[in-house]
């Protein structure tokens, strides 16, 4: 490596992947949780949020959070003067999906239909829940078989 190179490829972006979602910590939720509902956020901000005192350490924390959310994929850091920005590259629906299949996978061979079904069945939905899960069902249904005419009963 020639002299100045070391701090020159410290300094560079990692080369984005696509975003692996299926390994974010609780902690990395917590940060991209505070992204989704707020936009792009400085490292201060989040740290703020997070931590009640905003120590040095807790700031460092934050910072190796977003630093491993980044190499994963699932932020952006971009700079604005002399302060870094990050935004959430993944979406809510991206990390529950990949969470989903983690968890299918581990739990039911893959499949998740069990799993599916297990939520449905032990949870106290409301008349708005069932209505959009049914209507879900039911366009996913003519998705897969766009050929099926609805009958009077449907």
């Amino acid at each position: 490596m020639k002299q100045g190179e070391g701090a020159r490829a410290r300094h560079q972006r990692p080369e984005v992947q696509p975003p692996q979602v299926r390994d974010i910590t609780r902690t990395e939720l917590a940060i991209l949780r505070l992204l989704w509902r707020r936009g792009p956020s400085t490292i201060r901000s989040l740290t703020d949020s997070l931590y009640r005192e905003g120590s040095h350490s807790q700031y460092a924390t934050v910072q190796s959070l977003l630093d491993r959310l980044e190499q994963k994929g699932c932020v952006e850091r971009s700079k604005q003067g002399r302060v870094n920005k990050f935004t959430a590259m993944v979406s809510r629906g991206e990390v529950i999906s990949g969470r989903l299949r983690e968890l299918a996978d581990s739990l039911c061979d893959g499949s998740l239909a069990p799993l599916l079904t297990h939520l449905v069945k032990d949870t106290d939905l409301s008349e708005n829940e069932l209505t959009a899960l049914s209507s879900l069902v039911e366009r996913l249904g003519e998705e897969a078989d766009p050929g099926r005419e609805r009958s009077d009963d449907d």
